[in-house]
């Protein structure tokens, strides 16, 4: 005789749906998620539950770099101790990150939020182009490094802004090939992202 499958409840389920849509999470890491959050203390619960809600009604785009902040503009752009005649454009927020983590660099930052990808539908119009040609406009910046992803798309990316920029005689320079090349530069460590800085080229 069969023994009939016994679902979870209603709130369970619908817990392991949503961890589920989560990138990296599968349907097996989804349920194991749910159930180590159904045996944790209620206040961990509550606080995982208002961090997320805090980090989507507290936080909003730095209107000169467009990264990640909950104050506009972000205490990098308004850091005296920074020079503000160098930008580096990345590809997500999680890029300045990887890039803090080095020590080494001390300018500015411009997020694309995305790559140039045709076969996703993602064109020039959906990145962030658009604002950093405007903070280029002002005559202050004297380098843009081009720190997008040396895989296909990061390629491309960097290519296409640097043709724009080229007219604006401001020296355009891209991260050293000590990366490897199909790799984020994310899960760089610091050291190769020291030397990718240190190395970088004129393009």
């Amino acid at each position: 005789m069969r023994i009939g499958f016994i679902p979870a409840a209603e709130p369970v389920t619908r817990l392991i749906e949503e961890l589920g849509k989560l990138p990296g999470i599968g349907p097996k890491s989804a349920a194991r998620l749910a159930y180590y959050l159904l045996r944790v203390p209620e206040a961990e619960a509550r606080a995982l539950a208002e961090a997320i809600t805090a980090v989507k009604d507290e936080t909003v785009l730095c209107s000169h770099c467009q990264n990640i902040t909950d104050s506009d503009p972000c205490a990098v752009c308004t850091s005296e101790e920074r020079h503000h005649n160098i930008i580096c454009v990345v590809k997500e927020p999680l890029d300045i990150l990887a890039l803090e983590r080095t020590g080494r660099y001390n300018g500015l930052y411009h997020v694309l939020h995305g790559v140039l990808s045709p076969m996703d539908g993602i064109g020039p119009e959906d990145l962030k182009i658009r604002e950093l040609m405007k903070r280029l406009e002002t005559g202050l910046v004297e380098e843009v490094i081009l720190a997008t992803n040396p895989n296909l798309e990061g390629e491309a990316t960097s290519m296409y802004i640097q043709r724009l920029i080229s007219p604006l005689d401001i020296r355009v320079t891209r991260l050293a090939r000590g990366l490897p090349v199909g790799g984020d530069l994310e899960y760089a460590d610091e050291v190769t992202l020291t030397h990718a800085l240190e190395s970088r080229q004129a393009m």
